[in-house]
């Protein structure tokens, strides 16, 4: 392997790692979901448009629809692991393949395999056993039931995301990337909630660290590092060693915040985080045939 592709690889890997500690972060910072969410994007925004060019052109109408989606994806991640444990808010985010099979085929005209199809069967269960799961609040998770629809809703929004990066690379805007859309989004979400995120009020140096740590790490460098690595590693590659996110992030909030996953959304992490790493490696055998 050349040292250019080792150390694009690495950047990719501790992208997911970044990313993986926003569950633990989120509630480690003793803030509103409003006041994380608007402000957490707001950093992120800022950090994207000093460290990539890349955010800082194509600025149009195809970017901003896209974005709309990635704000939405944004804020209810936010709210949605305020108020359920780290996993089911990541894994039920993850479940977005399931509104891709659907969106695909109607926005993109892109056909549907058999073997996607079959692929979406344990995801489907994966969300049926986390959306049945045990509704009693906890210290870190004190609305379950509700913070499992938001985080239904941040997997509907993220698909219509993945939809609309999938819809730019298709334009010929070669300005026009996912990172625009990013930044554009992140940007929406911070001025969209901000209202509700008012006033802020007084808060500890510890909170305020979380949460600069959200936006300029978690968000901000992580996407530095798979934007500038992109180049270098393939995008099946990519998403491979990205699956690391949902499994680091209930792992750091066990080890934070002692918040334990039941045994049902264990169950549906397996059968998510399964069956899109077979689908994954399916699609990688037959790119190389």
């Amino acid at each position: 392997m050349p040292a250019n592709h080792r150390r694009a690889a690495f950047a990719v890997l501790l992208a997911s790692v970044l990313f993986s500690t926003g569950g633990a972060a989120i509630k480690w910072a003793d803030f509103s979901g409003w006041q994380i969410a608007s402000l957490r994007s707001g950093i992120a925004s800022l950090t994207l448009l000093i460290l990539l060019p890349d955010a800082r052109r194509g600025w149009g109408w195809r970017p901003f629809v896209v974005g709309l989606a990635y704000a939405v994806t944004c804020i209810c991640f936010v709210l949605a692991t305020r108020l359920t444990t780290s996993a089911n808010a990541i894994f039920i985010q993850a479940t977005s393949p399931l509104y891709v099979l659907v969106l695909g085929p109607l926005l993109l005209r892109e056909r549907t395999s058999r073997r996607d199809m079959l692929t979406m069967v344990p995801i489907a269960i994966g969300l049926w056993l986390f959306l049945s799961g045990p509704t009693e609040g906890g210290k870190t998770a004190p609305d379950p039931a509700t913070g499992n629809l938001i985080a239904a809703l941040s997997g509907l929004s993220f698909a219509f995301a993945m939809v609309g990066f999938r819809w730019l690379g298709r334009s010929g805007n070669r300005e026009a990337t996912p990172v625009t859309a990013a930044t554009i989004g992140n940007f929406i979400a911070c001025v969209a909630v901000l209202p509700l995120a008012l006033p802020i009020g007084g808060h500890s140096g510890r909170d305020w660290a979380a949460l600069i740590y959200l936006g300029v790490f978690q968000i901000g460098i992580a996407y530095a590092l798979v934007g500038r690595a992109l180049s270098r590693v393939s995008a099946m590659e990519a998403s491979l060693l990205l699956m690391l996110e949902p499994v680091l992030n209930p792992i750091w909030s066990w080890l934070v915040h002692g918040e334990v996953p039941s045994a049902r959304a264990l169950l549906g992490a397996t059968l998510v985080l399964g069956a899109t790493l077979a689908r994954s490696a399916v699609s990688s055998e037959e790119a190389q045939t």
